[in-house]
């Protein structure tokens, strides 16, 4: 009996020294700021067949509100557009995986999901939709 105590203390002990150096290992990163980059489509059939640049710029401007990453991107593509989508995040290690589905009306493909990865530099993602596949690649605007 005397043994599983001790054999509890010292796991107790192990867990919460982890805890305490995984929290100081790995400090909050900021992704939040200004964003600038490109996107664009392909057909996921045609693996062999490279993107198609769909926009040769796109901007984006990240916020945390209390834990929900929101992301406006703007851009011009035949026309002007502008939509502010809101991201579940949460960091693992150096990065802020995200995810987050979308309506961004008939005209514009309707319903999408998307995933990606943040760092302080770069802004990755992946998006699909019922009529579009494609991805997106940002980087921190210079000041």
């Amino acid at each position: 009996m005397k043994l599983v105590r001790i054999s509890a203390a010292l796991t107790t002990l192990a867990l919460v020294l982890g805890v305490t150096f995984a929290q100081t290992q790995t400090p909050a990163i900021n992704v939040a700021g200004e964003w600038t980059g490109v996107w664009s489509s392909y057909n996921p059939a045609q693996g062999q067949t490279p993107p198609k640049e769909q926009c040769k710029r796109l901007d984006c401007k990240v916020v945390n509100n209390n834990g929900v990453w929101e992301a406006t991107f703007e851009g011009d593509c035949g026309r002007p557009y502008k939509y502010t989508i809101k991201m579940e995040g949460r960091q693992v290690g150096k990065v802020v995986m995200f995810k987050g589905t979308t309506d961004l009306g008939a005209q514009d493909g309707g319903v999408y999901d998307w995933i990606g990865r943040a760092n302080e530099k770069e802004f990755v993602g992946f998006y699909t939709s019922a009529y579009y596949t494609g991805v997106f690649s940002l980087e921190k605007a210079k000041k």
